[in-house]
């Protein structure tokens, strides 16, 4: 007998408890022990019925990751469900913490379900870009319609179980909070299956409800838009139309392996696993171990009530973290106070939150006019103008009123970190904490080393980035940090197309194919193409770098006013109030003017070419980050891109895509390439890309 399931009984009753802690995943002793032990129980004449229950935090949390890429052994779960599911004694489910995936599945081939009311349960499947394959996408309907199952799967969320017991999911909630007190009820429940002699139930005998004879279609022109690259939705589509319409159950199941296999072999089911791990991974520190102290964050100060600083303020507030915020001005105060009250009520609004939720997070957020306001806060973070002098003031009159250990934080997206903390007497407690906007929404969170920043202030740093509903990811600090330093050269390049013939909606779509939600033109123009032109203006770009100016048409475009979305026209006009953009005959005209005068010869782009001058420069830019150690890994690097810039998950990152979908050589020989074409330094392959290629290896073994 396997000590991963613990057999015992309680009279007549038998019960299977699953020991694989910390979350019971379903490894291969599990697996092996749940079928031996159905089958020795079912077999065995002193037990009426069965109860399965996890034993600790939770029943069965889903597979388990450690056997993800290994050889497969031990029982199948399709087979072990199967078990269950034909087991000649009523076998009961026992549901509390979070049954998801295989987890929820097992229990699904349980002939009853009973659950503690604070349990989740879901199919999330899909965000490894996979389906259920255990039966989940065949026995999900069953119990609670197509229309639903579709739902529950696409989205992968977890459910309530008061909400899961409505839709016939679960059969009956247990009272209590506890593995014991379910433990109890479950046994009672059992014995009153057996006293009134009640049926085996198997969810595969059941029918599946269709609510509407054009379900699938319909199903897939709502999920049209946000399932844009994925493969997984599609897949499960098919399969619930298979449970829906197949002559039998086996045939359903046949065809939910058949599209299981496919989707595990698929490199967008590879990029979304990679991500699963990478994100976990991008929250550990190299050098900075596990048990290191961390401060106490028990009260959080911004300075600045604008976009930024009200959006970092929601954040605190949101997780119950009391937040003063700092304005130099009353009547600036007030709008940044009225804005953080719109957005909860908006929000309130749509049903992301209660009425009452709005007054108790606001009441959380104090306002003040005086740096004093900030002494006794635990961390202070800066969202204020992107100067270094705006920053040297402020953080010398933070340095003389925030208590001893408090951290003091910048926003900045790209200053030196190192020379705001030598404002201070205190560079050990300071750290870059760079929110992308809105920073309420956004979920990134580039935490920013600085040479002095002590172990203590980073592991506080990266705890309360996940306190606070982010993802965080350390990096070093260089010009524009990780992200805004790959997307500037992405940004070169799609200025000098331009400039050689091609047009922005001809960049821009190829960048959205890929997966990005916008390409880089439309981005500007969403953002304000005055915030890049007034930075131009103050560096002098020109001299910079000794690379050709990339902002001719850029600055073009500003000097008519063209500032983007918010003035009705930048690379595009926008038909207002839907804005969408349509090109504009009057920007090709600067465009030609353009070329024109700087004596380019215009030509005709393919999309490869564009597709490899916008993304082979950030990857080159990606191998000169790790090489200097500015992120600590590539996935470090995927992160970031995936969560701050729109880099598509299931093409897992710029690196993992470098590594596994095009190759290291590929891009190497491509970028000497256009070195050789365009005798411009730009394209020479970092010194990293050069030896993992003369090597064969891949970023990942950095």
């Amino acid at each position: 007998m396997s000590d991963a399931v613990l057999r015992s009984s309680q009279g007549r009753i038998g019960i299977l408890t699953i020991n694989n802690p910390p979350v019971n995943a379903l490894a291969a002793a599990v697996r092996d022990g749940i079928k031996a032990g159905i089958e020795a129980m079912g077999a065995d004449p002193a037990i009426e019925a069965i109860v399965l229950i996890g034993g600790g935090r939770t029943f069965i949390a889903g597979a388990d990751i450690r056997e993800f890429g290994k050889p497969p052994s031990g029982a199948n779960l399709n087979d072990v469900i199967a078990t269950i599911e034909n087991c000649p004694k009523i076998v009961v489910a026992a549901l509390h913490g979070t049954p998801l995936g295989g987890g929820l599945e097992t229990a699904l081939g349980a002939h009853y379900r009973v659950s503690l009311k604070s349990t989740r349960v879901g199919l999330p499947e899909v965000h490894l870009g996979l389906l259920p394959g255990a039966g989940g996408t065949q026995r999900l309907p069953r119990l609670a319609g197509a229309k639903y199952a579709l739902d529950a799967m696409i989205s992968g969320r977890h459910i309530p179980a008061p909400e899961a017991q409505s839709k016939g999911i679960i059969d009956a909630l247990v009272d209590g909070a506890s593995q014991e007190e379910l433990l109890k009820g479950a046994i009672a429940h059992a014995e009153m299956l057996v006293a009134q002699k009640a049926p085996r139930v198997r969810v595969q005998d059941r029918k599946v409800t269709l609510e509407s004879p054009d379900l699938f279609e319909t199903t897939k022109k709502d999920i049209a838009r946000r399932a844009r690259g994925f493969k997984a939705p599609w897949s499960i589509i098919e399969c619930v139309r298979a449970a829906a319409e197949a002559k039998s159950f086996d045939e359903g199941i046949k065809r939910e392996r058949e599209l299981f296999v496919e989707l595990l072999t698929s490199s967008e089911s590879a990029a979304q696993r990679h991500y699963f791990f990478a994100e976990r991974e991008a929250a550990k520190v190299k050098d900075v171990p596990a048990e290191t102290k961390q401060g106490e964050i028990k009260s959080a100060g911004i300075i600045g009530a604008g976009t930024m600083g009200g959006g970092i303020a929601m954040n605190f507030a949101n997780a119950g973290i009391p937040v003063t915020i700092l304005e130099a001005e009353q009547a600036a105060l007030d709008r940044g106070l009225k804005t953080i009250r719109t957005n909860y009520e908006n929000t309130a609004k749509r049903g992301g939150m209660k009425a009452e939720d709005v007054e108790k997070r606001m009441a959380l957020i104090t306002p003040t006019l005086s740096y004093d306001g900030l002494k006794d806060c635990d961390v202070v973070i800066e969202a204020v103008f992107e100067t270094m002098e705006v920053k040297e003031a402020v953080f010398k009159k933070l340095d003389a009123v925030a208590k001893p250990g408090a951290i003091l934080a910048t926003n900045t997206s790209g200053l030196d970190v190192n020379q705001i903390a030598s404002y201070t007497k205190r560079p050990q407690d300071v750290i870059g904490m760079h929110f992308f906007s809105p920073a309420n929404v956004m979920k990134l969170l580039e935490n920013v080393r600085g040479k002095a920043t002590s172990k203590e202030t980073i592991a506080t740093v990266m705890s309360l980035s996940k306190r606070i509903g982010k993802i965080p990811v350390l990096v070093g600090v260089c010009e524009g940090f990780v992200g805004n330093r790959m997307l500037r050269m992405r940004g070169i390049q799609a200025a000098y197309m331009l400039e050689e013939g091609a047009l922005p909606q001809q960049i821009d779509k190829v960048v959205f194919d890929y997966g990005f939600p916008m390409g880089p033109f439309a981005m500007s123009d969403l953002a304000g193409n005055d915030v890049g032109w007034r930075i131009r203006q103050g560096k002098k770009e020109k001299e910079k770098r000794n690379v050709r100016y990339t902002g001719y048409i850029a600055d073009a475009i500003c000097e008519l006013g063209r500032f983007g979305q918010k003035t009705g026209a930048g690379y595009y006009k926008y038909n207002l109030p839907d804005r969408t953009p349509v090109p504009d005959p009057e920007v090709e005209k600067i465009i030609e003017e353009t070329s024109k005068k700087l004596g380019i010869t215009r030509r005709a782009f393919t999309d490869q070419e564009i597709l490899e001058r916008c993304f082979y420069p950030m990857v080159n830019e990606g191998a000169k980050i790790l090489e200097e150690g500015m992120a600590q890994r590539a996935l470090d690097i995927d992160v970031i891109w995936v969560n701050g810039y729109g880099w598509p998950v299931y093409r897992g990152g710029p690196m993992w895509w470098a590594d596994n979908v095009v190759g290291l050589k590929t891009i190497h020989d491509a970028l000497l390439k256009y070195r050789d074409l365009t005798g411009d330094p730009f394209w020479e392959p970092a010194a990293l890309l050069k030896r993992l290629v003369a090597e064969g290896k891949k970023f990942a073994s950095v």
